[in-house]
C-alpha cells in the first residue's frame, strides 16, 4: 500500500479507538456524581482502565505478531465498542471498575498493531513523521471524546455518549478491515527478550523516564475536567473544551517533533534525545504554572501549553527508542516502553486525587512537576550513554 493509504487507515483506526478509550477520562465528573466518588476513587477508575491496558499489552503484542495487525486491530476495535457499552451499563462502582478494566485491555491492540503497520510498510526516513501523524489519532480521539461526552450529557445523559462512541467504533472497524489490505505476520507468537533489553543502559534509562512521563500524561488527561470544575470554577462543559484544546495542542506537538526528528542533523540518539529533553523540561515548568494559575484564563493557557509538551512527547519517545535498539528488537522494545508509560499511570492518578482532596490541586500538580524532574535526569542519561556497540540501531544516521 502507498504511504498515505497506510497512514490514513491507521490514523482513522487510532482516532476511533481513542474516542472510546478516552471517554473514560472525559466522563470522570459523571462517574463522581453517579456513584458519589471522592477524587481518590475517581483516580482508581483511571487506574483500572490503565491496568487492563498494561496487563494485556504484551500478550496482545505477541498475538499481533502471530496473526497480523489487520485481524488484531479489527477485533480490538470491536472489543473496545463492547467495552464502551459495558461501561454505560455499570450499576455500581465495582462493576464500573471491571468494565473500565475490560475496555482498557482491548486498547492493548493499539500500540503493537499500529506501530507494526508503520514499521513494516513505510520506508526509513519517513517513519518518524508517520509515527507522529499516527499518534495525533490519540490526542484527536481524546479531544473528540472530551467535547462529545460532556456535550451529549448536557442534552441527554452521560451513558448516551458511550452508546454513540460504540457505534462509531463498529463502523470504523468495518471500514478498516475492508480498506487495509496488508497483513504482515511472523508465523509464531513470542515474547520480547526483556533480559537483553534490560542490559541496554540507555534503553533502560528511557523506559524509567517513560514511567514518570506516563504518570504526567495520563493524570493530566484524567483530571483536567475535574480540576477546571472543582478548583478553577468553570463548568464541566468548559472543562471538556479545555481538555479538547489540550489534545489539539498535543497533536501539534507530536507532528512538529516527529518532523524535527526526521530532519535534524547529527547523531540521531543525541538530536532526538535532545528534543525529548526540551519537552520534558518545558513540561515541568508548565506543571508548576498550572499549580500557580489563578483564574480560568491563566489555567486554560497553562494547560494548553502543557498539552504541546506533555501530551506531545510520545512520538519522539519511540523515535528515540529506535536509536537505541536493533531492528529485530524494536517490537519488544516498543512493548516494554509502552508498558513503562502505562505503569506510571497506575499509581499517579489516585495519588493525585488524594492530594487534591487532602491538600488542594496545587499540591497535586506540583507532584507531577516533581516526577517530571526525575524524568529529566533519566533522559539526560539516554543522551550521554552509548547503546551496546555490537548492534546496529533500528534508526541509524
Amino acid at each position: 500500500m502507498s504511504y498515505w493509504r497506510v497512514v490514513s487507515m491507521i490514523l482513522g483506526w487510532q482516532v476511533a479507538a481513542s474516542v472510546i478509550y478516552y471517554s473514560i477520562f472525559a466522563a470522570t465528573p459523571f462517574f463522581r456524581d453517579e456513584f458519589g466518588l471522592s477524587g481518590f476513587y475517581v483516580g482508581l477508575v483511571v487506574t483500572s482502565l490503565t491496568l487492563g491496558y498494561a496487563v494485556f499489552l504484551l500478550p496482545l503484542g505477541a498475538i499481533t505478531d502471530r496473526f497480523g495487525e489487520r485481524r488484531t486491530l479489527f477485533v480490538g476495535l470491536l472489543g473496545l465498542s463492547v467495552g464502551a457499552l459495558l461501561v454505560s451499563m455499570a450499576w455500581s462502582y465495582p462493576t464500573l471498575l471491571l468494565a473500565a478494566f475490560l475496555l482498557g485491555s482491548l486498547y492493548g491492540t493499539a500500540m503493537p498493531g499500529t506501530n507494526k503497520a508503520i514499521f513494516d510498510n513505510i520506508e526509513a526516513g519517513r517513519q518518524n513523521l508517520a509515527i507522529g501523524i499516527k499518534q495525533v489519532g490519540v490526542t484527536a480521539g481524546s479531544g473528540i471524546s472530551a467535547l462529545f461526552i460532556t456535550s451529549i450529557a448536557g442534552v441527554l445523559f452521560w451513558q448516551a455518549g458511550f452508546w454513540i462512541a460504540a457505534g462509531v467504533g463498529v463502523f470504523a472497524a468495518v471500514v478498516f478491515v475492508a480498506g487495509y489490505r496488508t497483513d504482515s505476520q511472523s508465523g509464531t507468537a513470542s515474547y520480547p527478550d526483556f533480559r537483553r533489553l534490560a542490559q541496554n543502559k540507555p534503553y533502560r534509562s528511557l523506559t524509567i523516564a517513560g514511567f514518570f512521563l506516563g504518570a504526567g500524561l495520563f493524570t493530566t488527561t484524567g483530571y483536567t475536567i475535574l480540576y477546571m470544575d472543582e478548583s478553577v470554577g468553570s463548568t464541566v462543559a468548559y472543562g471538556g473544551v479545555v481538555l479538547a484544546a489540550l489534545q489539539v495542542s498535543g497533536s501539534v506537538g507530536r507532528v512538529i517533533t516527529g518532523w524535527l526528528a526526521d530532519v535534524l542533523p547529527g547523531e540521531p540518539r543525541r538530536s532526538i534525545g535532545t528534543i525529548l529533553l526540551v519537552q520534558t523540561i518545558a513540561g515541568v515548568l508548565l506543571f508548576i504554572a498550572v499549580a500557580l494559575a489563578d483564574g480560568v484564563l491563566l489555567a486554560t493557557a497553562a494547560l494548553i501549553g502543557l498539552g504541546f509538551f506533555v501530551l506531545g512527547f510520545t512520538g519522539v519517545y519511540y523515535s528515540c527508542m529506535a536509536t537505541l535498539v536493533a531492528p529485530e528488537e524494536m517490537g519488544g522494545a516498543t512493548g516494554g516502553g509502552q508498558l513503562a508509560l502505562t505503569s506510571g499511570a497506575l499509581l499517579a492518578p489516585p495519588t493525585f486525587g488524594y492530594l487534591a482532596d487532602a491538600f488542594g490541586y496545587r499540591a497535586a500538580w506540583l507532584l507531577l512537576a516533581g516526577l517530571g524532574c526525575l524524568s529529566i535526569a533519566f533522559v539526560i542519561q539516554v543522551i550521554r550513554t552509548e547503546p551496546p556497540v555490537q548492534q546496529t540501531a533500528a534508526r541509524a544516521e
